[in-house]
């Protein structure tokens, strides 16, 4: 409930950035000052669709006669209106463009352009970009703090708004004391009733009741209810936010027949104010239709839930429960029911990972070398621009001392070059490519397109986890099943958290007892949960394939246990081997989201001619304890293919690097020579394309024809953004040179990851935790797995925690010579039989333990195509 009320709360919690500010500035203008002030009471009455005509004759007017300070604040005016119907994507680049001209103009300590920085970032925030939004609110504070007084309107402003941002990350005991002070001093300056201290106080209670401090949440909604009543009317905007707050109280106190009318009356202002088709207008749909719901009225609640799915606004939170009771309730024919469930899911919860493989099935589909080096082209310098703008907001948030002025006019040159370059491009791909645009932005796909892409022997299960239950749907080419998951997102989040606790390869080798084992009644607690209200559609079938969304992505279904087992944690590591593993039942398959079934499937192609594999392992980390790879012999330790625990920029010193520090973080692995070896045997490739010690380097790899290899394998160790200081992002360390370069630093990134051209079935890689998220606490992948992807390929190994290094090389070489022995087989099947032949080994108790056989997952086509 709390998570409901504060989404209507947030769309417009940001005060309007000062209107004083476009108008001061253009006060020389003459006419200009007094159609700035026209547009700014425009917007203040909520009046946007007649203040737009003006603000754009504004900007056009001094586009002509003027570069600086007043077309600065006239595009800053003409986003703000833009905002305020609901274009963020028109907004955006006006306010960007504002802020560079403000700065250009006056400076980088000019508190003027605090109104620009305001407004970039409470767009980021309605669109849920915290990290970004934060240091721009941030900065707007402090030249306000540094020029003004403390008690200033524009401080209080500024405070409100940072306030709102903690709001939304939830961390309320930050949020408060800004609030409060914001409050004192508008009350101060402009007298209690005053619009300004309407929004702080509407802000105040709203945060009472996201605390469940519902006794003193009331008097200060109530408070601002009356005061924007009375100053701005009872048809403005700004009174449907307050009357959607009180609302949203009443409803969690249970007094709906009070709490009905405000909702009608919330949405009628804003539907008279912004027309059907405007964000806030979805905001307060979404909450009545939640309303009505929740009281049991689910043949009401429909078509408000019916009309938010029609303008591409619908909140999961909220349709989903609709539908599922229409569809119980008979409201709904089944199969439309389930098809506006199934599009709805996939638009609200498109990942970074599905956006890549649907890149490459774009690339796939251009059908020619030459329009697929375009498409590819077009795509990575649309990615260019994006990670330069980025840098730019970022240089943007910071004080003026840590700013670089000529290396941000660099990336706005490069920028604008890219934009005209892109131009040309996508006129060439209209003309010779005329599905560009429609292949990449694919529609959702229905039951039946689903099941036409399945096997007789597949079964698709799809989650969507909202707030306080989930949804699964399983799909079969024979039929569909959709059932409630009565488990929200944070319950998920602790009990995946508590079931990869026991998936630590040390509990496998250490004689500690019982204490932080994998706990066998969870996984069947979570099996029952996520798999047994659809078991009978889908257990019969060989090949799982997971569409999981949140924190199931971080869940590795195939240690999942179908049956009750006889003790949570066994007394031996052996007693694990008896488990009821949903491995034994089926081969599980990920794929990144619905549409990536059609992407990796429809598009698939595989070159004649193509190479079988190039390998990358056995890397030098300490060149002075350099040996042949061949003449290298383990250690006797257990190496786990894990992460350094120390800062990598701490190992270099001046041009060298600390080599003894180097070797404590990054131990060899000579073992990943023999995997590699032994995988090549199977596949068929030379010794040539295998490099091992010094050879297998970022130098080498970048320079290789990767694309014509049709798998591409790593077998190193895999560090995790966030666990190491300085390192952002996930990455695969290869040798490290004695001279660090930004071709070869020894790190291969991400995003180095994502530049890379391949044209592969299948990438491995045999390391840590690589289908972790790009930096912590992110979803899973979001990281290495989405660069692959991107970078061209069609299915992926990856691990979910730090595997035993002896294990990793036999359960990868144990599945490329099933593969060979068993080509039909499929990827899947292979990567099942590997995993069950290693538990099944009774030669070791610790072969039983899920830590040691269990790490990979396959990501992407499992199958043979």
């Amino acid at each position: 409930m709390a998570r409901w009320n504060r989404v209507a709360l947030i769309a417009g919690l940001a005060l309007a950035a000062s209107a004083s500010l476009s108008t001061a500035a253009l006060a020389q203008k003459g006419n200009l000052a007094a159609q700035g002030a026209r547009v700014n009471a425009l917007m203040s009455a909520g009046k946007y669709s007649e203040a737009l005509p003006l603000a754009q004759a504004m900007v056009a007017s001094l586009e002509k006669s003027d570069n600086g300070r007043e077309l600065a604040a006239a595009l800053n005016n003409l986003g703000q209106v833009h905002a305020g119907q609901g274009r963020d994507d028109l907004a955006e680049p006006l306010y960007k463009r504002a802020i560079a001209l403000m700065e250009k103009s006056l400076g980088l300590d000019t508190p003027l352009v605090a109104a620009e920085l305001t407004n970039l970032a409470a767009l980021y925030q309605r669109q849920g970009r915290f990290a970004e939004a934060e240091p721009l609110f941030k900065r707007a504070l402090a030249v306000r703090e540094k020029s003004l007084s403390r008690e200033h309107p524009d401080v209080g402003q500024a405070l409100n708004n940072l306030a709102t941002l903690y709001v939304k990350q939830e961390h309320f005991a930050d949020a408060e004391p800004l609030f409060q002070r914001a409050l004192a001093i508008y009350q101060k300056a402009a007298g209690p009733e005053h619009p300004a201290v309407a929004t702080v106080l509407n802000n105040i209670g709203q945060v009472d009741r996201d605390l469940n401090r519902d006794a003193d949440a009331e008097a200060p909604i109530k408070r601002s209810l009356a005061i924007r009543e009375k100053v701005l009317g009872p048809e403005h905007p700004d009174v449907a936010r307050s009357l959607n707050n009180l609302a949203g109280l009443y409803q969690h106190q249970q007094r709906y027949a009070e709490a009905e009318p405000l909702y009608r009356r919330a949405l009628a202002i804003r539907e008279r104010a912004f027309g059907s088709d405007h964000p806030d207008v979805a905001i307060s749909t979404s909450n009545f239709a939640y309303f009505l719901q929740m009281s049991g009225r689910t043949a009401d609640a429909l078509p408000l839930a019916e009309k938010t799915l029609a303008n591409n606004r619908a909140q999961l939170r909220v349709v989903l429960p609709i539908l599922f009771s229409a569809r119980q309730q008979h409201l709904l024919p089944d199969d439309k029911a389930l098809d506006e469930a199934l599009a709805a899911i996939q638009r609200g919860t498109q990942s970074s990972a599905a956006s890549a493989v649907n890149k490459l099935a774009v690339r796939l589909a251009a059908g020619s070398d030459r329009l697929a080096e375009l498409v590819r082209k077009d795509q990575d310098l649309a990615a260019e621009s994006d990670a330069l703008d980025k840098a730019i907001i970022a240089a943007v948030s910071k004080p003026s001392p840590q700013r670089d002025r000529a290396a941000e006019q660099r990336s706005r040159a490069r920028i604008a070059a890219i934009a005209s370059e892109r131009s040309g491009l996508q006129k060439t791909l209209a003309v010779e490519f005329p599905d560009y645009s429609s292949l990449s932005n694919p529609l959702p796909l229905a039951v039946k397109d689903i099941q036409a892409l399945l096997s007789a022997d597949e079964s698709m299960v799809l989650y969507s986890i909202v707030d306080k239950q989930s949804y699964v749907i399983a799909i079969t080419r024979e039929g569909v099943d959709w059932k409630e998951i009565p488990l929200g997102a944070d319950t998920l989040a602790q009990k995946v958290s508590a079931f990869r606790r026991g998936l630590d390869v040390g509990k496998a080798h250490d004689a500690s007892g019982k204490a932080g084992l994998f706990d066998l009644a969870l996984a069947n607690e979570l099996y029952v949960a996520l798999l047994g209200p659809v078991e009978a559609l889908t257990k019969d079938k060989r090949n799982l394939l997971v569409v999981p969304s949140a924190a199931l992505t971080a869940l590795p279904f195939h240690l999942l246990v179908t049956e009750k087992p006889q003790a949570a944690i066994p007394d031996r590591l052996e007693g694990y081997r008896s488990a009821a593993w949903l491995l034994r039942r089926q081969a599980v398959s990920v794929l990144p989201s619905v549409i990536s079934l059609k992407s990796l499937r429809a598009f698939a192609r595989r070159d004649q001619g193509i190479k079988p594999m190039t390998g990358f392992g056995d890397p030098v980390f300490n060149p002075a304890l350099e040996e042949a790879a061949e003449h290298r012999a383990p250690s006797g330790k257990v190496a786990a293919r894990s992460i350094a625990t120390i800062a990598y920029t701490d190992f270099w010193r001046g041009a060298g690097v600390d080599r003894a520090r180097l070797a404590q973080a990054l131990p060899q692995l000579p073992d990943t020579a023999d995997e590699l070896n032994a995988v090549a045997r199977d596949v068929g490739a030379t010794d040539a394309d295998i490099h091992l010690g010094r050879d297998a380097s970022e130098t080498t790899l970048k320079r290789a024809a990767l694309a014509q290899y049709g798998i591409i394998y790593f077998a190193t160790h895999g560090l995790v953004a966030g666990d190491i200081k300085g390192l952002g992002e996930p990455s695969l360390a290869l040798s490290i040179p004695d001279q660090p370069s930004e071709l070869d630093d020894g790190l291969l990134t991400a995003s180095e990851v994502a530049q890379l051209k391949l044209n592969a079935e299948w990438v491995v890689l045999s390391a840590c935790n690589t289908i972790a998220g790009d930096k912590p606490g992110a979803e899973a992948l979001s990281g290495l797995a989405r660069s692959f992807f991107y970078a061209g390929a069609r299915a992926l190994l990856v691990s979910h925690w730090a595997v035993d290094s002896e294990a990793a090389t036999r359960l990868t070489t144990s599945t490329f010579e099933l593969l060979k022995n068993e080509p039909k087989i499929g990827r899947a099947e292979a990567l099942r039989r590997a995993m069950l032949a290693y538990l099944d080994d009774a030669s070791s108790p610790r072969n039983a333990y899920p830590a040691m056989w269990g790490p990979f997952a396959l990501i992407g086509e499992g199958e043979v195509r």
